[in-house]
């Protein structure tokens, strides 16, 4: 028996059939189907006189960006104590990591990645950027004026923590009254080890560097800063802001953060 086929319905046939070849190889490699790389971690360390919530308006941003976010709690015991600590918890983490510090942050990030394949870029925000065998204490004589602190004796030897009533222009100077007053009433001491411990790592000689650079810091000298980024070839970016800049300035150092991330990927 034969089945007869109308020239209409073999047109239409012979149409579809083309328009099927056509559009195949285009869903096959539309962009919405390609697996897209996840972004690195971000991970943050503060420094002395200060928390991991510093660092909420930063995360706050991160996040809406899309990036994983870990905000370590610095023990401030100790340079070598403080980098074991951290390279612990760096060693948790899966994949590419942005490896952030502020302050004495920076040169406990700088001995922690030395040990850690994973960190594809350093970001210091304000931060001390020492070098092998320098401590944060030689680097800070040549900070001026000094920081007002106060001295507490305690088991583990003694701990510092800026004079309450100078804290405000001492280090958020660009921070409203009422949260500086916050910021004072609940900084963390940190040990005198902190800036005795010689450092025992140049993780910046291998890892690409990008440094944050405050105008404004009365913590650290802006133009130290600029020595210890210039000395780790970092790529350098500066804005007029207070040691506080993760609060005053989250934006800024969001950004900066970001741009590090872009070159791990």
């Amino acid at each position: 028996m034969r089945i007869r086929i109308s020239r209409r319905v073999a047109l239409a046939a012979g149409a579809l059939a083309l328009l099927g070849a056509a559009t195949a190889p285009a869903v096959a490699t539309s962009n919405s189907d390609q697996a897209t790389e996840p972004k690195p971690t971000v991970v943050l360390v503060h420094g002395a006189w200060a928390d991991s919530s510093s660092w909420a308006p930063v995360m706050e941003r991160l996040r809406k960006d899309g990036y994983p976010v870990r905000a370590i709690a610095n023990p401030l015991q100790g340079l070598t104590s403080d980098t074991a600590y951290v390279s612990s918890y760096l060693s948790t983490i899966e994949g590419p990591v942005v490896l952030v510090g502020h302050s004495y942050g920076g040169a406990v990030i700088t001995n922690a990645a030395a040990s850690d394949p994973d960190v594809k870029a350093l970001v210091y925000i304000a931060g001390f950027i020492p070098a092998k065998g320098e401590t944060v204490g030689e680097l800070a004589a040549k900070s001026s004026p000094p920081i007002p602190l106060v001295s507490t004796n305690v088991p583990g030897g003694t701990e510092v923590s800026i004079d309450p009533t100078h804290f405000r222009e001492a280090f958020a100077g660009d921070v409203a009254k009422t949260t500086a007053a916050n910021l004072a009433a609940a900084q963390r001491p940190a040990n005198l080890k902190a800036v005795t411990d010689a450092s025992l790592a140049e993780a910046y000689q291998n890892v690409p560097s990008w440094s944050l650079i405050t105008r404004q810091d009365k913590a650290i000298a802006p133009g130290l800063q600029r020595f210890m980024s210039n000395r780790a070839h970092a790529h350098t970016e500066e804005v007029n802001a207070s040691h506080a800049v993760m609060i005053s300035r989250p934006g800024v150092v969001t950004k900066v953060i970001e741009e590090a991330s872009h070159s791990t990927q």
